[in-house]
Formats: C-alpha cells, structure tokens, sequence
C-alpha cells in the first residue's frame, strides 16, 4: 500500500528543555515536547476509527481518526499497529442541541491529541509517539509526561490503544 506524505510522521524535534523555551518545530510546524510530534496534514480527510463522550469533570464529545495504515491495521485485527501508523483525537465541549435538546453535540473544541507508531524512534515509550494540541500549539512537557504511563497501565494489551474500530 502507498502513503502519501500527508500519512508520513515527520522526524522528531529536540525535548524542549524547559516550560519557558520556545516551541520546537519540524517542517515549520509547532512539534510535542518530548516526542517531536506535528499535527499531520489533512488529518481532518482521514477515515473515523470511533468516537466516545468523556463524563465530567471534560465533558467531551471525541472523534477518532486515522491515517490508512492505521485503518488497515483495524480492519485486519493486526496489533501491533504497523510503524507509520497514525491516530488523531478531536475533542470538543459536549452541550445540548439547540434545535433538538436530546441530542448532544460539539461545542468548541478543547484538544487534539496524535499518537504516532514507530517502533525505534520512540521504543522507551511502547512504539508510540505521542503530541497533544490546544488551538494548533502543542501543550508543556509535564502534560506529554503522562501520555505513555496512562495508555500503557490501561490498555497495553491493545498496543497502547484506547479506541475500537467502530462497526
């Protein structure tokens, strides 16, 4: 199968140093503390893997979706995830409809989050890389801290994923 630059993970930036030092970038694009992780080009086009609602104190409405590596791994049943697979969480304030109040739908956007398979680049950290976002900028080293210690405890057996492929 052929991927498009646009599924390709970039290289890592440098660890930034410290809270106050500027944001690493590759390509030009602001990069994860730690993981050197971007947000991927044209990730909005990639296929939905699953969605979920996350319970207070969030209380979010989350999407997610993934490269066609990654898709192709779901659809196979082939864990672990291949290198250059990737995954993208959008998340947004859940609030009623409304138009139709039964209904529960996006408000405004809180994160996203990336998680992206290579198993050398990132072997201290189960394979995965791993970036999150708040209006395109990545947040501070101590929140990526907690990224690996949280999949791995929860979902290890799952290739340090939390979201099914959804029928």
């Amino acid at each position: 199968m052929s991927v498009s630059a646009s599924d390709k993970p970039a290289k890592p930036a440098p660890p930034a140093a410290a809270a106050s030092t500027p944001v690493a970038t590759v390509g030009g694009k602001p990069a994860s503390p730690i993981y050197g992780v971007v947000l991927p080009d044209g990730y909005r086009n990639w296929q939905m893997v699953g969605v979920a609602t996350e319970d207070a104190p969030l209380d979010e409405l989350r999407a997610v979706v993934g490269n066609k590596l990654a898709i192709e791994a779901y659809k196979l049943g082939k864990l672990p995830f291949p290198d250059g697979a990737m995954l993208v969480k959008l998340a947004w304030k859940r609030e009623r409809s409304k138009e139709f109040p039964a209904a529960t739908v996006p408000g405004h956007a809180t994160t996203v989050q990336v998680m992206v398979k290579d198993s050398k680049r990132y072997a201290s950290s189960g394979g995965w890389g791993y970036g999150r976002f708040i209006n395109g900028q990545p947040v501070d080293a101590a929140q990526h801290q907690t990224c690996f210690g949280c999949h791995d405890s929860l979902v290890k057996d799952r290739d340090d994923v939390f979201t099914k492929f959804a029928p």
